[in-house]
């Protein structure tokens, strides 16, 4: 089921988590006895199964994406998947327009799979979404093999060493990049 949507994802182009950030964010969700989940981005939904199995029984994930059709992809998937439809709020929009009518200290898990450069905003948006020792995932986090490479002076790359090196310094939370697919920045809010 999971090989089937990674290829519908990749038949739309977008690049879905790899196996080894999925069992990452499954076991995140688990560890946490999550119950409340935000995804942003959702795309044709890999990750968000993989938030699914990791997550409680009567948990339920809010996913945020601007594209229908990866929305209608991805409903379709948590369905062939065995989720009932209550286990999915599946919202259209922008992200930064959605987030702040979104509930503060309730969320579980944050996860983060857009555009490195709105990264500081989401970041933003988590710490206030998510409860004490709720986490926060980000996406790429290896900016594609760059971030370790000081000539690499990209936006993307800019963006996610500064999005990195602002976590790692705050007292708010205490993280660890988990070199797994593009990378996977988890975070524990203190």
């Amino acid at each position: 089921m999971l090989r089937t949507a990674r290829a519908l994802a990749h038949e739309v182009g977008v690049e879905a988590v790899t196996p080894g950030s999925g069992s990452a964010l499954r076991l995140l969700a688990a560890a946490g006895n999550a119950r409340a989940v935000v995804e942003i981005g959702t795309g044709t939904g890999v990750s968000g199964v993989w938030l699914l199995r990791g997550m409680r029984p009567d948990g339920v994930l809010t996913t945020i994406d601007v594209e229908v059709e990866y929305q209608r992809i991805a409903r379709r998937l948590f369905q062939e998947a065995g989720f009932p439809s209550g286990r999915t709020r599946i919202i259209t929009g922008r992200a930064l327009d959605v987030l702040p009518r979104l509930a503060d200290g309730v969320y579980d898990l944050v996860f983060v799979d857009a555009a490195a450069t709105g990264y500081a905003a989401y970041v933003d948006a988590a710490l206030r979404l998510l409860r004490p020792g709720g986490v926060l995932a980000l996406n790429g986090a290896l900016a594609a093999g760059r971030i370790g490479d000081p000539a690499a002076r990209d936006v993307e790359t800019v963006t996610v060493r500064e999005t990195i090196k602002a976590i790692r310094e705050s007292e708010n939370w205490v993280p660890a990049l988990l070199p797994v697919g593009h990378g996977l920045l988890a975070a524990v809010k203190s």
